[in-house]
């Protein structure tokens, strides 16, 4: 399995969570990523570390062939719910289900940085065909919003160990990479609406967090409530990267 065992546990119990309080993603950098790599009807597209399905149901209207590939069953189970129309694969970005040079695209969104660096690459340059595209999609919690601080405060102090895309070193990676060339890359704004229970699933949807005893967990819940005490909807505020690679 390419993700933590313990992120993968934590994955694990908090699959309906997740799909409940996740953010979906910006129209204009999804589009921009599909239009850059070129997914259409005739392509077919890996998605990687699928998850519930937050980024693989907005590639549906492409009418590309998707496969969505995701190492928990709990979010397979999810994502079977979720997304119609796509096929679905027990799998991880080491160790791909899918045969050399059958896709013209992967894509990985808030999923890259869990994946073990070169032997995904070679996995991903190996099932990708000469010139297929890349493309890497996290949203990032905006630390300029007041709010966003303030759950990040809470967050950090349960984070540990656990990978983050902001660390930047699965960019060290590909960056040294022959494999891959890099092909653009863009930031987006993006907004989730939440209500003070989409709140709580948002943060308890963390792997960490979920792995958290019963205790603690509900502590964190009532810290949350706390923050949005008072108020009936709350704007989560991201920040969008987006960055795409070509295999030469």
């Amino acid at each position: 399995m390419g993700v933590h065992r313990a992120a993968a546990e934590g994955f694990g119990r908090a699959a309906a969570t997740y799909e409940r309080g996740r953010p979906s993603y910006p129209e204009a950098a999804v589009d921009w990523l599909v239009t850059s790599l070129g997914i259409g009807q005739g392509t077919t597209v890996i998605d990687l570390g699928a998850g519930t399905g937050k980024f693989t149901r907005m590639l549906r209207p492409t009418g590309a062939r998707i496969i969505a590939i995701e190492p928990v069953p709990a979010m397979r189970d999810e994502l079977g719910r979720a997304v119609l129309g796509v096929e679905i694969l027990d799998g991880c970005a080491e160790a791909i289900p899918c045969a050399d040079g059958s896709a013209d695209a992967i894509t990985a969104a808030q999923a890259f940085h869990w994946f073990a660096g070169v032997p995904a690459l070679t996995e991903m340059h190996r099932v990708l065909r000469e010139g297929g595209g890349l493309g890497l999609i996290w949203n990032r919690r905006d630390q300029g919003d007041a709010l966003q601080a303030s759950l990040d405060a809470i967050i950090r102090r349960y984070r540990g160990r656990a990978p983050a895309h902001e660390a930047n070193s699965w960019r060290e990676v590909i960056q040294s990479s022959p494999l891959f060339q890099p092909a653009g890359e863009r930031q987006f704004r993006y907004a989730q609406v939440v209500d003070p229970d989409g709140l709580v699933d948002r943060v308890l949807s963390i792997s960490f967090i979920a792995m958290l005893g019963e205790r603690d967990r509900a502590a964190v819940a009532e810290e949350l409530r706390d923050l949005a005490r008072g108020q009936a909807l709350i704007v989560l505020s991201y920040r969008t990267d987006v960055f795409l690679f070509r295999r030469p």
